[in-house]
């Protein structure tokens, strides 16, 4: 694998996914890594492959779902001349030029790199949740909300995404009960108010889930205080959590710069460089603050036009 390739994408989401299309009309013939299919978040076309209908993307009035615009965006990097590459990137060394990627044995070379691995979600860390999810255990409202037509169910977390999730889930839901660790939400005022204003929205304040009962279907939670450690049980048939995001960034520790309360790779202001000249970072790996399939797309573009000239200027030159 000794031909140096001008750009390698790493991960395939709509950050990812926009970057070869740009770069693949610059006439860069970029490889896209777009990681394995699996569980986790490593899987081709990103956490949009868990949601259903997106009704926020512009274009589609109608709205799209997500693994249908994730297929729309990777034919379109492939008719452009983008190759694609399923497989997961196993180790990289950005310490001199070309850059090295390895897919196990596998080495390929590069004068430029966009990481684009995005994030997932967290979860609670219960025993539990490796039984039940995708049994009445969900980390997407969107994706599964259907699914619980007439139940009770309980959301988990305080900030926008959780009240956002609560929120959709009362489309569906008898009562969503929001369960929370402090006794104030961290959520923007506006979404806050659409939620104490619900009928169908309780709140269960400075409380914790510490497990998750039900074999093969979640059949309620324990509950446990905050403050005064008592425990109860909650009577519900579906487990929202929605308490936050991880970026996929271990593969580089070390080697690129990042914040190190949260992980997220850091770039510098209004651009997708990163602090080593030559690899750039696009969508949910380095954005904690907007995390939405059109601004990741949006820094996907910036990435590839960040590198076509940064190659016309280092490399082509």
């Amino acid at each position: 694998m000794t031909d140096v390739r001008d750009v390698i994408i790493i991960g395939s989401g709509p950050a990812g996914l926009t970057a070869a299309v740009y770069s693949a009309r610059a006439n860069l013939s970029p490889l896209l890594i777009e990681g394995e299919p699996s569980s986790t978040s490593d899987q081709p076309g990103g956490q949009l492959m868990l949601t259903t209908e997106v009704e926020n993307y512009p274009g589609f009035p109608d709205g799209i779902m997500g693994p249908e615009l994730m297929a729309n965006m990777r034919a379109q990097a492939v008719r452009f001349g983008t190759e694609i590459l399923t497989e997961k990137v196993t180790e990289v060394d950005f310490s001199q030029r070309p850059f090295r990627v390895w897919v196990r044995d596998d080495e390929y070379l590069a004068n430029s790199v966009i990481v684009s691995t995005g994030a997932q979600s967290l979860m609670l860390g219960l025993e539990a949740e490796r039984r039940l999810i995708g049994h009445g255990l969900s980390t997407c409202a969107t994706c599964d909300g259907f699914f619980f037509r007439g139940h009770e169910i309980a959301v988990v977390g305080g900030g926008d995404s959780a009240i956002e999730e609560a929120t959709f889930l009362t489309k569906f839901a008898d009562k969503v009960t929001i369960i929370h660790r402090r006794d104030e939400l961290r959520a923007s005022k506006i979404m806050q108010d659409r939620a104490f204003a619900n009928p169908k929205i309780e709140f269960l304040w400075n409380s914790q889930v510490t497990d998750v009962f039900g074999d093969s279907s979640v059949t309620g939670v324990e509950v446990t205080n905050t403050l005064d450690g008592s425990v109860s049980t909650l009577d519900v048939t579906g487990l929202f959590v929605a308490i936050g995001h991880r970026p996929n960034t271990d593969l580089f520790i070390g080697k690129l710069d990042m914040d190190p309360a949260t992980g997220y790779l850091v770039t510098r202001h209004d651009s997708s460089y990163t602090d080593v000249e030559g690899v750039f970072a696009c969508g949910d790996v380095q954005d904690d603050v907007y995390r939405q399939a059109i601004t990741a797309a949006g820094s996907g573009c910036m990435a590839a036009i960040d590198a076509e000239r940064w190659l016309e200027a280092n490399v082509h030159h």
